[in-house]
């Protein structure tokens, strides 16, 4: 698998470290129920997602993949805080 990180380009995934999922919003309480969902509670989506990761090997940027969890086809990667959907 491919990534292109936007400070070094196109690179191969073994430079890279998924770091986790980019959906996943921090509570902003101190509801120990919020945190428990959102320590502990997680998907594993099938298809489009949109993951952290960070490129380890190179500039050590953290960055958004969207790729699809099936054929792990990458369609787009940016800077977290690039997109105004995230």
């Amino acid at each position: 698998m491919k990534i292109k990180c936007p400070y070094c380009g196109v690179r191969d995934q073994g430079e890279f470290s998924y770091e986790g999922d980019a959906t996943i919003k921090r509570p902003q309480t101190d509801d120990a129920d919020a945190w428990r969902e959102y320590v502990y509670s997680r998907n594993n989506p099938r298809g489009p997602h949109k993951e952290l990761w960070s490129h380890i090997a190179g500039c050590r940027a953290w960055i958004v993949v969207e790729r699809n969890t099936l054929t792990h086809e990458v369609y787009n990667s940016y800077l977290p805080g690039e997109n105004k959907d995230d």
